[in-house]
């Protein structure tokens, strides 16, 4: 999927912008990389090109440009526009070459940048190592020819020399669709660049996160290196804390108000509304961080269908249980004497058990006259209830353990994904991609199996937690609990009101074992 990137530059030094392009850069610290004399060292692969200027005399130029239209002459203003293509890696499989990709650039340069001096060039190396190509295309904010009015010019001026880029959100829009078209036509992977992102990562905090990070590798090494085992290894923004303690509220919360108590007892983060828009405050912070900024998973209209889906889940649960709290009794089956052999040998112990039927039969009644049984189809009708609900409890039962069996599955994968996610982030930098796949054969195979299997329970495209799904284990326990013992408890009742209707046939003096099989064949039907 093709991503379009855009970043104003108040610098003044156009100069840096070319070094940039053609020399090695850190990329965590944002300096250039020196050999052992002290020199830049060359970018092993770019395509370099210029749009009216020469690419090597682009700074001087953009100078002599400002100077004579009287523009860019103050520190706050906006000096150069820097657009960047960045193309799926799956792209290099279906033959996308740094060259192309270098041709494609200058075309997307000439249509919507016209009369603007600009340096275009294409990197293969990827960023942060993902080996994907990408084109880098920065203008001078200052254009430098008459062009013929284009569509998406808004001002008679923008067409004329001497005047700046002027860069609306329309304008951005219709360079994000210029971007999608290039990509139909040229038969690239792309996604819908209008569509909002769940997550929304700016650049700004995509640098804090990868400085943070290297921080904290560093500060672990040295940890490690005297023995203490770091606590933590993934560097998180304050944006990203946010994140992972909304997603763990979503999954366990039911209403708004539950929500704001979650986040705020198990975080300290303050959660409002206001103008009808979701808001949240980090502990270490003064200003609220709007939901908008996080992306839409943590808007009003996504938390709202969330909270409401789990208080429905809630509520179905509910109606499952039985409505009732159920207190088993001493009752016991009536001793049918005529097929009971003891009885038949031993007149005492006949004796003896007549008696205990006519206590068990007493108890029988007591039991109908004290739950309200008018008949013998209130009783049967009872007991039906009773096998429905226990069959349903069952249902229920395995279908949260099914449940409970695939959360277990995706923890395991998402270990393993994890686990060997540094290793295949080395695959797509290498050069030799078949002879490192060779090397790591085994950690690249369980990475793409785990990414595989993950993908197939990821929501919106985004692969889960292992926060939220460690969560949604321990609610699908608790439910598991919860369901097993109302399940007991509806087989116990089930049983109870069994032996009271064989009581009541014994009482009536009816066949026993025809009443037995028709109960046996209606629990067979169901």
């Amino acid at each position: 999927m093709a991503i379009l990137k855009h970043i104003a530059s108040k610098n003044a030094d156009y100069g840096e912008a070319q070094r940039y392009l053609m020399f090695q850069y850190d990329e965590y610290t944002g300096k250039p990389i020196l050999d052992e004399d002290g020199r830049l060292i060359p970018r092993e692969e770019y395509y370099l090109d210029g749009i009216n200027c020469d690419p090597f005399t682009f700074d001087m130029e953009c100078k002599e440009l400002n100077a004579q239209c009287r523009k860019n002459q103050n520190y706050d203003d906006i000096k150069s526009h820097h657009y960047i293509i960045s193309f799926d890696p799956k792209d290099t499989e279906d033959g996308l070459t740094g060259e192309r990709a270098q041709q494609l650039g200058l075309e997307y340069a000439r249509k919507n940048f016209p009369g603007h001096q600009a340096l275009v060039c294409t990197h293969t190396d990827g960023s942060n190592e993902s080996g994907n190509i990408h084109v880098h295309i920065v203008i001078n904010s200052v254009r430098k020819y008459d062009v013929e009015r284009q569509e998406f010019m808004e001002r008679p001026c923008d067409s004329h020399s001497g005047y700046k880029h002027h860069l609306t959100n329309d304008y951005l829009n219709y360079l994000k669709q210029e971007v999608m078209d290039l990509c139909h036509r040229e038969h690239l992977h792309q996604v819908d660049l209008f569509a909002p992102a769940e997550k929304k990562i700016t650049d700004r905090e995509y640098q804090a996160r990868r400085r943070g990070q290297k921080k904290m590798e560093e500060r672990n090494r040295k940890m490690a290196s005297e023995g203490i085992t770091p606590r933590k290894t993934t560097f998180e923004t304050q944006k990203d804390f946010l994140r992972s303690a909304i997603d763990e509220a979503a999954v366990v919360c039911a209403s708004l108000e539950e929500f704001q108590n979650f986040l705020w007892e198990k975080y300290q983060i303050s959660f409002k509304i206001s103008r009808g828009r979701f808001s949240y405050l980090h502990p270490e912070r003064n200003k609220a961080i709007t939901g908008r900024s996080l992306g839409t998973r943590y808007e009003k209209a996504h938390l709202l269908s969330a909270l409401e889906k789990n208080a429905k889940s809630l509520e179905d649960a509910s109606a499952r249980l039985p409505a009732f709290l159920f207190i088993k009794s001493d009752l016991r089956l009536v001793t049918d004497l005529q097929s009971c052999v003891k009885a038949q040998q031993s007149a005492a112990y006949a004796r003896k058990v007549k008696l205990s039927n006519l206590q068990q039969m007493a108890k029988t009644v007591a039991y109908i006259q004290e739950h309200g049984y008018q008949s013998e189809e209130d009783l049967a009708d009872a007991f039906q209830k009773a096998q429905a609900q226990a069959s349903q409890m069952r249902k229920d039962l395995r279908k949260t353990e099914q449940n409970l069996k695939s959360v277990n599955e995706q923890i395991r994968y998402t270990g393993q994904y994890l686990a060997n996610k540094s290793v295949y982030k080395q695959y797509l930098g290498s050069k030799s991609k078949k002879k490192f796949r060779q090397e790591h054969h085994s950690e690249i195979t369980l990475y793409e199996t785990a990414r595989k299997m993950l993908k197939e329970h990821a929501y919106g495209g985004k692969l889960p937690s292992m926060k939220a799904l460690k969560t949604e284990k321990e609610n699908l326990l608790a439910q598991k609990n919860s369901q097993h013992e109302a399940y007991q408890n509806l087989r116990s009742h089930e049983k109870e009101l069994k032996t009271v209707r064989a009581n009541v046939a014994a009482i009536l003096g009816k066949d026993l074992s025809r009443q037995a099989e028709q109960d046996r064949e209606n629990t067979r039907s169901k």
